[in-house]
């Protein structure tokens, strides 16, 4: 009867420790116990450079639309300019020497540039060589979307693409239908693409510290894997009740099954 107890001891102790704390599920919580909740943390972001396999947006207008219309892709027949399979066909993508292909211009090297850079530099060539002052040329440059993957303990796994400038990894993982009750958020793995390869980097999304990071914001590209916990590997449950479920049905198998060897 003794090792009943003990076992019934031990089966309480490990229901405690299968829970998962609240602790872990909350976001962005002041752990320093700082009471300068209002306190305002700038977020220091650099302006973004453009890499290989980067999709750009690239429109030209000018006073005389007719005089630009070279210069624009055509919009593919049936495929909306504005959605991401317009983006696909009519964007221009970087190439491994860091390249767009612009309508007339040719091969303009866009590699570690700037959004502003890249404006610029087709402004000046299209006034060098195709126009004067008086055309009042009007360039516009952005990312054809923001792309980035999620996977791992994430309700709705899979690559997404969100038309903003500017994309945190919270609200990346909102987008994805949030992290499960069983993903890691204190250590979520962000892959990202430098011109010089791929580095692999760590962000605690349970501490407000998270706001500081320079992996709170996405870039595209970006591959956000969310690593599941140690409870779900023991299959305990991920709440009390589901822990003493379970718990519950192995005790009563084991007294079951003493029951009958004791007859």
């Amino acid at each position: 009867m003794n090792k009943i107890y003990s076992f019934c001891a031990f089966a309480v102790l490990f229901l405690f420790a299968s829970c998962i704390p609240n602790k872990d599920l909350l976001y962005l919580q002041n752990k320093n116990n700082s009471n300068q909740e209002s306190t305002i943390t700038p977020v220091v972001l650099k302006p973004y450079r453009a890499q290989v396999n980067d999709v750009l947006s690239v429109r030209i207008k000018a006073l005389d639309q007719k005089l630009v219309e070279m210069f624009n892709p055509s919009s593919v027949a049936g495929v909306q300019s504005n959605s991401s399979d317009g983006l696909y066909f009519d964007g221009f993508s970087v190439n491994d020497h860091g390249d767009i292909r612009v309508p007339v211009l040719g091969e303009v090297n866009v590699l570690g540039l700037t959004l502003d850079e890249i404006r610029l530099k087709i402004e000046k060539q299209l006034l060098d060589e195709y126009f004067n002052k008086e055309a009042d040329i009007f360039v516009t440059v952005k990312l054809a979307g923001m792309r980035y993957t999620v996977n791992g303990e994430i309700t709705s796994p899979g690559t997404k693409i969100l038309f903003q400038d500017k994309v945190t990894i919270l609200e990346a993982i909102a987008n994805s239908g949030d992290i499960t009750m069983v993903g890691n958020r204190k250590d979520v793995m962000v892959v990202r693409q430098y011109p010089h390869g791929t580095e692999m980097h760590s962000i605690d999304l349970t501490s407000s510290e998270a706001l500081k990071s320079p992996y709170y914001y996405v870039q595209p590209n970006d591959f956000i894997y969310i690593k599941p916990l140690k409870q779900k590997s023991w299959g305990t449950g991920v709440n009390g009740l589901q822990s003493f479920t379970t718990i519950l049905a192995a005790v009563s198998l084991l007294l079951t099954t003493f029951l009958l060897i004791k007859k």
